[in-house]
């Protein structure tokens, strides 16, 4: 049994997320169907970096399975790309160590939030970033993101449905930048909890808009309470955009 690392792109519209869930269509389930069909019906599963939620995208999502089969690392690209479907794509192949592990070897995560600054509303980004056309105070939203940098408890910035008891990250770096109309957030850590970067996001977002000010952030957190920060922003403008090992 050879091990492979898989880096894979997809476009989060059309899938209720990426595990594996009763009678929906997820990511897993299409990569695991594309592998059954190249193994003649043997079962294969596959190991993510983490799951992402219904609508979120990825540009760098990396997953590991283990297979019988001795296929040419092109051919397996190849033939991946062949059985699944158009908004999943197979971007590099590799062997990899017997010991790997793509959750638990992955030391940062980098995702970005894509928020439509344009004057109307384009109806062909509206499932690739999240129309925002009001006023924000981008020096607010700097200053309030600085706060989060650091190692710190994240419960008030994490979905109480999540089932991780451990809710302490270090985020390394926020920064924003403007690229044609849009507004583009980039979030580096060492992991992330079940919404948190689309929590952070909606709050900053109400820190720009004038509705809680940055010192209020430090307070957010120190309360590790969910209702205490701002609304999640939506799935549709997240990309899990990079896998760090």
């Amino acid at each position: 049994m050879q091990k492979y690392k898989c880096t894979i792109s997809y476009d989060g519209t059309l899938f209720s997320g990426y595990q594996v869930q009763p009678n929906k269509r997820t990511i897993q389930s299409e990569i695991e169907k594309a592998l059954g069909k190249m193994h003649k019906g043997q079962e294969i599963k596959i190991t993510a970096s983490g799951r992402t939620d219904a609508g979120v995208h990825a540009k760098g999502q990396v997953f590991h399975f283990q297979s019988p089969l001795a296929i040419p690392l092109p051919n397996w690209e190849k033939g991946l790309n062949a059985m699944l479907p158009d908004d999943i794509s197979v971007l590099d192949i590799e062997q990899a160590a017997s010991d790997f592990h793509a959750r638990f070897d992955a030391v940062g995560k980098e995702y970005r939030y894509f928020l439509s600054r344009a004057e109307k509303r384009d109806p062909f980004s509206r499932n690739y970033a999240y129309y925002y056309p009001f006023p924000l105070n981008y020096d607010v939203i700097r200053e309030a993101a600085q706060l989060f940098i650091g190692t710190h408890d994240f419960t008030s910035f994490c979905s109480a449905k999540t089932e991780v008891v451990d809710k302490i990250r270090t985020i390394r770096e926020i920064e924003f930048y403007e690229e044609d109309d849009k507004l583009i957030f980039k979030f580096v850590g060492n992991g992330f909890l079940y919404n948190m970067v689309r929590i952070i996001m909606g709050t900053l977002l109400e820190a720009g808009s004038g509705k809680k000010s940055p010192a209020e952030m430090r307070d957010i957190l120190d309360k590790k309470d969910r209702g205490a920060a701002g609304k999640t922003a939506p799935g549709h403008g997240l990309y899990l955009w990079k896998v760090h090992y």
